[in-house]
């Protein structure tokens, strides 16, 4: 799964990278171990232009009567999303953009688990596949909008990791994965293949990024694999 990521570059860098022209997010620090249930940045298109907004990470579907549902729909895999009730509307019509610049995931060691941040070798920004919803409370006080990420099977780089990875998409897909008028789940399959284990690279940070009261730059830190790194 998908579980913890990071998305340390401004808000200005944002809108530029994703043709933005303008956002009522107010405010966008760098975050370098967002976690499940935070509000993320994400990016839809409303038919005309990309719009950039906030999400509740842990998609809660319409017909769900407790909004904790969410807590288990971190994540939607690629080969079942069509099939899965909470995820096969959303595949069809409400499909969004996850920026990050890197995400982390546990490797299992002779030590223990380590954490591992994976990246683009160039460091540039890239977008995770997400569904999004929204969930309106039964008194129809509260409105939650949420979503959840993509996964698909591991490349070469991610295999020895972990046997998922985060549905990541090439650049020029991002307009065809927003695109309101494709509604065919068969027309997305080809864009839920591993992403190229060549153009990204792992390497081992602190064991900090375990806990999601520690989000500042000494979690994207390389150390030596089973180094601490306290952070105060």
């Amino acid at each position: 799964m998908c579980g913890r990521y990071t998305i340390t570059v401004s808000l200005e860098e944002l809108m530029i990278r994703y043709m933005i022209g303008e956002t009522k997010v107010p405010y966008h620090r760098p975050k370098y171990n967002v976690a499940p249930g935070q509000q993320v940045l994400a990016i839809i298109n409303d038919g005309q232009r990309n719009r950039l907004g906030e999400l509740q990470w842990g998609l809660v579907p319409p017909w769900a009567d407790d909004p904790k549902i969410g807590n288990k729909m971190l994540n939607a895999r690629s080969e079942t999303a069509a099939e899965k009730p909470a995820f096969k509307t959303p595949l069809r019509r409400k499909r969004c953009l996850i920026p990050a610049d890197g995400f982390y995931e546990w490797k299992k060691t002779d030590g223990g688990k380590q954490p591992m941040r994976i990246v683009r070798k160039d460091r540039s920004i890239f977008s995770m596949a997400g569904l999004y919803e929204s969930w309106l409370a039964p008194d129809g006080t509260t409105t939650v909008s949420t979503c959840t990420i993509m996964t698909t099977s591991p490349n070469e780089l991610m295999a020895p990791i972990h046997d998922r990875m985060p549905v990541i998409l090439r650049q020029e897909d991002e307009p065809f994965w927003l695109d309101r008028t494709v509604q065919d789940p068969q027309a997305l399959q080809r864009l839920f293949l591993p992403y190229a284990a060549e153009e990204l690279e792992a390497y081992p940070v602190s064991q900090a990024v375990g806990s999601v009261k520690n989000d500042t730059a000494e979690c994207i830190e390389p150390v030596t694999p089973g180094g601490q790194l306290h952070l105060w």
